[in-house]
């Protein structure tokens, strides 16, 4: 985001410090700067309350079956029940980050993810729990169509496999 708008006021937020840390190595090596938290998306440091952003990006954790091929054992760590609780904690990250975000503004809500339990079936979800809120599909010609956003999936020798949907804020 920062390679498109240099300029832009950045916050990255991540709960696992060694994350921030490559994302700090990645910022230096492309000489760019962004502030860098620690916290947890579910329930966000007070101090971000005083904020009102224009465009939240949420990677939320997931079960990474879109990117199995670069991630074999995902095959086997990955348990059907295991869906649900992915589903139910990026429904804790939605909910916690949705006060943050200006009035107007968006929120990308992408996984690695193929599952439609934790992609259309979360977002239809926290639509149902905020009325100030609409999706959107990327206006993108790649992946496919889902009901609420776009769904690429993985193919050899092409891209992982990949959700994402827009989350505006009326």
């Amino acid at each position: 985001m920062l390679e498109l708008e240099p300029a832009a006021d950045v916050t990255a937020m991540d709960v696992d410090p060694l994350r921030l840390q490559r994302i700090q190595e990645n910022l230096e090596r492309l000489e760019l700067g962004a502030e860098l938290l620690e916290g947890d998306g579910r329930q966000p440091p007070s101090n971000l309350g005083e904020q009102a952003f224009d465009r939240i990006l949420v990677d939320a954790p997931c079960s990474a079956t879109g990117v199995i091929r670069r991630h074999p054992d995902v095959k086997s760590l990955r348990r059907t029940t295991d869906i649900d609780g992915f589903s139910e904690q990026q429904s804790d990250i939605l909910d916690g980050l949705w006060p943050l975000l200006r009035q107007g503004g968006t929120l990308v809500y992408a996984t690695c993810s193929i599952m439609s339990g934790e992609n259309d079936a979360t977002v239809s979800r926290f639509l149902a729990r905020h009325s100030d809120a609409s999706a959107a599909a990327p206006a993108v010609d790649w992946g496919q169509p889902t009901q609420h956003g776009r769904q690429l999936l993985p193919s050899p020798g092409g891209p992982d496999g990949l959700y994402y949907t827009l989350l505006q804020k009326s």
